[in-house]
């Protein structure tokens, strides 16, 4: 099964832009559809962005449509997700994963922090 490491989290200032990149192992990478996933403070996990198998699909929560971009590169193996216009809410610690259940196992994911 596919093993997934997530990284580019960081702090920074509302407004700024960051780039989060997730990494799988496997062979079968390119037969999944995959999902960004955030989860903040005394909140639920919500699945924020998701991508078919191609790339050629995607979808957005409304709370971050129109802000972050989620994207793939199957030769590369990788998911990513940019988000401008980060906002305090955005704060959360963030997960890829496959966008539907069963999860798998979801790691220790990266730390988004946005200040005021």
């Amino acid at each position: 099964q596919v093993q997934l490491v997530q990284s580019g989290g960081g702090l920074v200032q509302a407004g700024d832009s960051l780039r989060l990149s997730c990494a799988a192992s496997g062979r079968t990478f390119s037969s999944y559809a995959m999902g960004w996933f955030r989860r903040a403070p005394g909140k639920e996990r919500e699945l924020v962005a998701g991508i078919s198998r191609s790339g050629d699909n995607a979808y957005y929560a409304s709370s971050v449509q129109g802000r972050f971009t989620i994207s793939r590169d199957n030769a590369k193996n990788t998911v990513y997700l940019q988000m401008n216009s980060l906002n305090p809410e955005d704060t959360a610690v963030y997960y890829c994963n496959i966008p539907v259940p069963p999860f798998r196992p979801w790691g220790q994911g990266t730390q988004v922090t946005v200040s005021s």
